[in-house]
């Protein structure tokens, strides 16, 4: 869903072509995880069969023809809404770490190996991030310092975990 309204977003700055949005979202939001081309045209078609985008213009090209999108007023108007609207925080109570705990303690094995583990490789991304962090971008820096943030709590979750982990076990397993 948030692919929708960043499209909405890009098209509210300016009509564009479906290539011209992937590389404006993959230059703004996607560093990390570029858009495929696939979910480009897929978000169009239902932005369009929504009546929030029209097509605007179409262009040949040497390819296939290139289609020009707009937003349309009612575009505009769910945008604002959707800005506007703060979201929920979402509890991941059912994280794959957590299931991973559980399930390993729910069948004997070392669920405190497996936290170990766990921590190691969270350090190794938050280095492999902090160093990204010191040549980027302020845009990208603020989306570095997201995960990382995330990470944190993901470490300290883990820390509170290996702590009670034989409580835990005794809680599963009667």
């Amino acid at each position: 869903m948030t692919l929708s309204y960043a499209l909405l977003g890009l098209l509210d700055e300016a009509d564009r072509h479906g290539y011209d949005l992937k590389q404006s979202y993959d230059r703004r939001f996607g560093a990390a995880r570029p858009l495929r081309f696939g979910q480009v045209y897929r978000t169009l078609a239902q932005l369009e069969r929504d009546g929030l985008i029209t097509v605007a213009g179409v262009e040949a090209g040497a390819g296939p023809d290139r289609k020009r999108y707009s937003i349309t007023t009612d575009g505009v108007t769910d945008l604002e809404r959707w800005l506007s609207e703060p979201e929920d925080p979402q509890p991941q109570l059912q994280t794959v770490l957590f299931t991973k705990v559980v399930t390993a303690l729910l069948s004997g094995r070392p669920a405190g190996a497996f936290l170990e583990d766990q921590r190691q490789r969270h350090l190794a991304v938050m280095r492999e991030l902090t160093a990204a962090r010191r040549g980027s971008s302020l845009r990208d820096g603020m989306l570095i310092d997201y995960q990382l943030f995330h990470i944190e709590a993901d470490l300290r979750w883990i820390e509170h975990a290996v702590g009670r982990l034989d409580t835990l076990a005794s809680e599963i397993r009667s």
